[in-house]
């Protein structure tokens, strides 16, 4: 009884894998055509369809021609899809080289600017800023030092100014008090001179 049963399964097994064997190339061969389809697909069709003499096929000049013609269109549309993938590549490539140009343009006119920006001219002559700074703050240095310097030499010659009053003042004083000396001294010695002269007279 088992054994009936494995046979029939097998055999139910075998049939059902020829069945679908024969679909698969009935659908195979439904879906070739000469007319239709892939030029492989057509030439497929052709050798299945190709009668055999020993080891040759014998194919139909008629077929041949139909699929030499469907050949010929193919490859028509293909250096068509070509020439016009070449049109778009050149068209693609002078567009590449237009953004190049331009994009040169741009980081020439770009480097301009930044230069142009970081720049200062100073009589004439392109400085950079940071130049520019260090010779601003070199040059306040330099006037804040003179300041500092004729603030120190103004006050130097000031006190020696004062200095200089001071002493022409007690110069003043002092040949003031001379003077009054010398004229006391003066009218004395005419006074006694007169009292003398007044003497002999008498």
């Amino acid at each position: 009884m088992k054994f009936l049963t494995k046979v029939s399964v097998i055999l139910l097994v075998t049939f059902s894998l020829q069945t679908i064997k024969a679909q698969t190339e009935t659908e195979t061969e439904e879906k070739l055509s000469l007319n239709s389809g892939t030029i492989d697909n057509q030439f497929e069709y052709l050798i299945r369809k190709s009668g055999k003499y020993q080891e040759y096929k014998v194919v139909k000049r008629t077929w041949l021609y139909t699929l030499k013609s469907h050949v010929a269109d193919t490859l028509k549309a293909v250096h068509k899809d070509l020439s016009d993938t070449q049109a778009v590549v050149k068209k693609q490539a002078d567009e590449i080289e237009s953004l190049k140009s331009n994009l040169a343009n741009t980081e020439t006119t770009l480097n301009a600017t930044n230069e142009e920006k970081d720049n200062i001219s100073l009589f004439g002559i392109q400085t950079s800023k940071a130049s520019y700074k260090v010779l601003m703050w070199s040059i306040i240095g330099a006037l804040f030092a003179l300041l500092l310097l004729f603030i120190y030499k103004f006050k130097g010659s000031n006190s020696s100014t004062r200095e200089a009053k001071r002493k022409l003042e007690e110069v003043e004083i002092e040949f003031e008090d001379h003077r009054r000396t010398a004229l006391e001294r003066e009218q004395k010695v005419r006074r006694q001179l007169q009292d003398e002269l007044n003497k002999q007279k008498s």
